[in-house]
């Protein structure tokens, strides 16, 4: 099959044309500043949850421990991956949908390990490749630790690797350009995540385009998307991850909005229905 243009269309690993991931933001989990220790009720709460995007036709979901702020970087805590173990167990039971999960800020070793326990399909990596500022501390690229956990597994999990992550700086010069290339010809993700600078901020087309225009891989945008501005990005990237516009008044903290939901992917459906037809 062809789109417009003659050539054919770039799909994502699991995911097909163009899909759209729905992002669950998890409340504070037990062992964060926040948390609490009901496991059942954050259970109930995320398969709730999952349950409102795949019966508003999203093609897959991300858990990410939103509420843990402040976060920690890399660090290891027996709690959060025994609770998360159960919560995204019990989310990849509960749905048709392909499940990912986002373990913040930049555990990316602690979501593989639990992707693999509980039957998720991919990750998302904050700092895949690069050195980050963030207000939680030195974000440290971590592709060779992954693709060497990768190696080992006996089912392929996808890597989705943020370039220029939001909620953070780069450490001297930065030329978008030239880390893009080290990351794509040094690294094996299987797509790219670009973003604007914080949760719910759409980044600027043309610098998503450049990126689109210099990677290989599929690209998916990572913040910022609504239904009034998808038009700006439909042909420009290769899937899209959402949280705070589906939400009530907006805020990725609260839960999902079923009819802001419903009416994102209706758009989205209509749109590649169109795009595939031409």
């Amino acid at each position: 099959m062809r789109i417009e243009d003659g050539t054919e269309p770039m799909k994502i690993p699991l995911l097909g044309f163009k899909p759209l991931i729905g992002v669950v933001h998890l409340p504070p989990t037990t062992s964060s500043p926040r948390g609490y220790g009901n496991i059942d009720r954050m259970v109930d709460y995320v398969v709730n949850e999952v349950g409102k995007l795949e019966e508003a036709g999203f093609d897959a979901v991300i858990i990410e421990n939103y509420g843990d702020k402040p976060f920690s970087v890399n660090a290891y805590d027996e709690i959060l991956a025994a609770v998360l173990s159960v919560v995204v167990r019990e989310a990849v039971k509960s749905t048709r949908l392909p499940v990912g999960v986002n373990i913040l800020r930049n555990n990316a070793r602690l979501a593989l390990a639990i992707a693999y326990a509980t039957g998720a399909k991919f990750i998302r990596i904050n700092a895949y490749c690069e050195t980050r500022l963030s207000p939680e501390g030195i974000l440290t690229p971590l592709a060779r630790d992954i693709e060497q956990i990768r190696k080992h597994l006996d089912r392929n999990i996808l890597v989705f690797a943020d370039i220029d992550v939001k909620h953070s700086y780069p450490v001297g010069q930065h030329d978008i350009g030239a880390v893009l290339n080290d990351c794509v010809e040094r690294g094996y993700m299987d797509a790219i995540i670009a973003s604007g600078q914080a949760t719910s901020k759409p980044p600027e087309p043309g610098y998503v385009a450049f990126i689109k225009r210099n990677s290989p891989k599929p690209v998916l945008l990572g913040s910022g998307l609504r239904v009034d501005n998808i038009q700006l990005y439909w042909n420009v990237v290769d899937g899209f991850i959402v949280g705070s516009s589906i939400k009530y008044e907006g805020k990725a903290s609260n839960s999902i909005d079923p009819k802001k939901a419903r009416e994102l992917a209706l758009i989205v459906n209509g749109l590649r229905r169109k795009t595939l037809d031409a």
